[in-house]
């Protein structure tokens, strides 16, 4: 019999199949690439917006070669920087301005650049990245959350071969970000405890989901998983905001990040795969709500392989079908090199 799975933070249900599916089973779509009419690769800055900020070599000027890392505005941005919210009521509706931001972080100035293949220290100089636009973006007021998510490959959506992730910066707070934030507050009313930090504890009791620790982080299968293969980096020392991570610990999350990414590949072949992270969402004071927002919520990063395609049944109801359990996803993750 399959087995219907709580996850303790949202509430959500998922359905782990009793036959677990092999990686072999996984049908995954082919990537083209095309380095000839790619605009993102070092050397053709010019064709791009100009450049929001960059991490480049000494002596090298904005919006030239000789960059490793690079931040864009989004070609085609739903959200805007420029203007104001506009909050109006239309009869019992409400509506505001898409005041925000829409970037794209280029990885690498390589157009054949795989994340996994990058090295420590070019993965080091994309999530220092991350932290500074998230620092930077933090500042606006109008901003409520700031989302930084990667899709690699066409079957997770992905609209580039260049390797790039995206950062969007929204008004508001998005429904599956608030359900997280409140089931992390829930649980701390409750325990006065971080959900998060439990969670990490019971993992490293029990094994079985765990796939690879460091003195700085856990990664592993969460015991209710909505994809197959699904795998969370927690850090172990708590907090909420992920912009406030320390130099050693972003080496530590770039190694970490740089090991679940080989790992996938050597299962699946280069199989397409998205991540996001989680942090806490801008930090103004807001009745109620925000005063425990640095003990109850736990920033982590999520990788979510694209192996299967999401049925009108997950999609209407949000009850997940896991066709491999995370037990069994950890053992395969953890025995490969």
């Amino acid at each position: 019999m399959h087995e219907l799975r709580k996850d303790p933070l949202l509430g959500r249900w998922v359905a782990v199949l009793t036959e677990p599916r092999a990686p072999s089973e996984y049908e995954i779509p082919s990537n083209e690439e095309n380095e000839n009419s790619c605009i993102l690769c070092d050397g053709r800055e010019d064709e791009t917006p100009p450049e929001i900020t960059s991490i480049r070599r000494p002596g090298t000027m904005p919006n030239t070669p000789g960059w490793w890392v690079r931040a864009i505005p989004n070609f085609k941005p739903v959200f805007q920087v420029e203007g104001d919210l506009g909050r109006k009521g239309v009869g019992i509706y409400d509506k505001m301005n898409s005041i925000g931001a829409n970037e794209i972080l280029i990885e690498s100035p390589e157009h054949n650049m795989r994340p996994e293949d990058m090295g420590l220290e070019q993965m080091v100089r994309l999530i220092t990245l991350y932290k500074n636009r998230i620092t930077d973006l933090e500042k606006d007021p109008r901003l409520r959350y700031i989302l930084i998510y990667k899709d690699s490959g066409k079957g997770a959506g992905a609209t580039f071969s260049h390797s790039i992730s995206y950062l969007v910066a929204t008004p508001v707070i998005p429904k599956r970000v608030k359900e997280e934030l409140d089931g992390a507050k829930q649980y701390y009313e409750y325990k006065e405890r971080c959900i998060f930090c439990d969670i990490m504890r019971e993992e490293l009791r029990f094994g079985d989901r765990i796939i690879v620790e460091t003195r700085n982080f856990v990664v592993f299968c969460p015991y209710a998983a909505r994809f197959p293969f699904e795998s969370w980096i927690v850090p172990r020392r708590h907090l909420c905001a992920f912009q406030d991570i320390t130099g050693e610990e972003i080496e530590d999350l770039g190694l970490m990040l740089l090991t679940m990414l080989k790992k996938l590949r050597a299962i699946f072949k280069e199989p397409p795969f998205s991540y996001v992270i989680h942090t806490a969402p801008n930090r103004v004071p807001r009745k109620d709500y925000w005063h425990t927002l640095g003990e109850d919520y736990h920033w982590h990063l999520e990788i979510m392989p694209r192996l299967i395609r999401t049925s009108g049944f997950e999609w209407g109801s949000g009850f997940y079908i896991l066709p491999t359990s995370p037990e069994n996803a950890a053992k395969y993750l953890k025995e490969v090199g």
